[in-house]
């Protein structure tokens, strides 16, 4: 498995490598390849059909006046928001047969990170916690109480994506904003189920939390990422920023 980390400072070039990963496992050119990195500068990524509901250029208008970036994805779900203080995982296969596993995927992953964070000190559970962003039912929350990760699917003709999210810090900073972005969506949320590990475990650092991903998934020696795939990315880019 080819395993790539590092970061950039545009985030839509970030979402969009996730996106050319996938394409060329799509494509035969990858066999399978794990990405961790570290935002460069905080975010609130929209999914594809939040775009279409009415409030949402009030949406972009409120994350823009918080000082995030609003983006959108290529997995599925709801907005999230998240800072320098998290960490995003993509994990991309060639499989003739991927929709097949989308479920056991989701079980296998959300156990997987539920075990690192339980290596962490925390008390992590799998599902979805009442009004969280995002919701999905393979969430990793803390108590039963915040979300701590959140994970998404793509899946495409020989090959999936799949993506965690993983909020480290900040959880104080976010949850105002996620109000108001939810808010203008008209989509159910409560601010009190968003989270964070170092409010689990004080003094928790993101260079921590990396390593103990990177072990989970038996990866060594992060790589730079190779021109084809930040090639096709770059290409892919605009697709993920918000238009005027």
């Amino acid at each position: 498995m080819l395993v790539f980390g590092g970061g950039g400072a545009d985030e839509a070039l970030e979402l969009a490598v996730a996106h050319a990963l996938v394409r060329r496992a799509s494509a035969g050119e990858l066999t399978e390849a794990l990405r961790v990195y570290r935002p460069a500068a905080p975010v609130v990524v929209f999914g594809r059909r939040d775009t279409h509901l009415p409030g949402f250029r009030a949406a972009v208008r409120a994350t823009q006046a918080a000082g995030f970036e609003p983006l959108v994805r290529a997995v599925g779900g709801r907005p999230v928001a998240y800072t320098t203080e998290a960490l995003v995982v993509d994990h991309v296969k060639h499989e003739r047969l991927a929709p097949d596993g989308l479920e056991t995927r989701f079980k296998q992953f959300g156990l997987l990170y539920a075990e690192v964070l339980h290596g962490l000190g925390i008390d992590a559970r799998v599902g979805a916690v009442p009004g969280e962003y995002c919701p999905g039912a393979h969430s990793v929350n803390a108590r039963g109480v915040v979300k701590l990760v959140g994970t998404g699917q793509r899946v495409v003709p020989n090959g999936w994506l799949f993506s965690a999210l993983t909020v480290v810090g900040d959880d104080a900073r976010l949850q105002p904003l996620l109000a108001e972005v939810y808010g203008q969506l008209e989509l159910p949320f409560d601010p009190a189920s968003v989270g964070s590990l170092s409010t689990e475990v004080p003094g928790l650092t993101v260079e921590a939390v990396e390593q103990r991903i990177f072990e989970a998934y038996d990866a060594t020696d992060p790589q730079p990422l190779d021109d084809a795939t930040l090639d096709l990315a770059t290409q892919l880019a605009a697709d993920h920023r918000v238009s005027a």
